[in-house]
């Protein structure tokens, strides 16, 4: 019955995503961009002492809502192959923008580069450490809610979401992971019920070679997923791109005062 339910919940990702941008290739692997504006969109260069290093730091504010004062905050936590530099080209601020015109409630984006230290303390590296301490502090400078956050991240960063939001549970509202890089024998499922009163939504591509784990982190969750769906594709940001719409919007709620 979970199960069911879960896979019922964003049946609809890729109509909404069809109808907002433009359609990608007939295999999916191009990403679905709304045609929206982007608003107070920026990239910075901020020295984190978590990470020992300049580390690239960006936000984003949906287009007709200024600097952005006032608004509560979603961190997206990037992949493997990406870093926060790579945001304005996968179009995030134009998500942001098409979620509101769609009815959603704003909120701004917010991320830093943690590189491929899946989002763990290594070495002095400490990524986590980072996220939970001063991207809330960054935020606050330019005005931005920080009482109210949310994490989202895709693969490593989806896995990065999940560790952080169990290593300190109650600092998110909710979590979207998108085809997150988790394993049955690691951390995320081992600590699952620290997640309890942290509203989750998952995504996974059918196509997705981790798609059994994402399927078997649904059932091991203390509570249902809250959002989400199990749908045509691969790993990769054509796939994710026609999830984020329903992340967005699930985003959104979450943050609703």
């Amino acid at each position: 019955m979970r199960r069911r339910t879960f896979l019922a919940i964003g049946a609809t990702v890729g109509t909404v995503a069809g109808l907002a941008g433009y359609r990608s290739r007939s295999d999916n692997s191009d990403p679905v961009i709304p045609y929206a504006p982007v608003g107070d969109e920026r990239l910075e260069r901020r020295d984190s002492r978590a990470r020992g290093r300049l580390v690239d730091f960006y936000t984003a504010v949906p287009s007709g809502h200024g600097s952005g004062r006032g608004l509560p905050v979603c961190i997206v936590l990037h992949g493997a192959s990406k870093t926060a530099a790579d945001y304005p080209e996968l179009g995030l601020g134009r998500f942001l923008t098409d979620s509101v015109r769609r009815g959603n409630a704003p909120f701004v984006l917010a991320g830093a580069t943690g590189d491929r230290l899946a989002w763990r303390p290594h070495a002095g590296d400490d990524p986590q450490r980072m996220v939970h301490e001063e991207i809330p502090r960054w935020c606050a400078e330019r005005g931005f809610d920080t009482s109210r956050i949310v994490l989202l991240g895709w693969s490593m960063g989806g896995y990065g979401s999940l560790l952080l939001a169990e290593a300190y549970p109650g600092f998110a509202r909710a979590v979207v992971a998108l085809s997150p890089a988790v394993r049955e024998s690691d951390e995320i499922f081992r600590s699952a019920g620290r997640l309890r009163g942290t509203k989750v939504g998952l995504w996974c591509g059918r196509q997705d070679g981790l798609l059994g784990d994402v399927r078997a982190l649904a059932e091991a969750l203390p509570e249902p997923p809250a959002a989400g769906s199990f749908s045509d594709g691969r790993h990769n940001f054509g796939y994710w791109s026609r999830c984020l719409p329903a992340g967005m919007d699930f985003v959104s709620e979450a943050l609703r005062r």
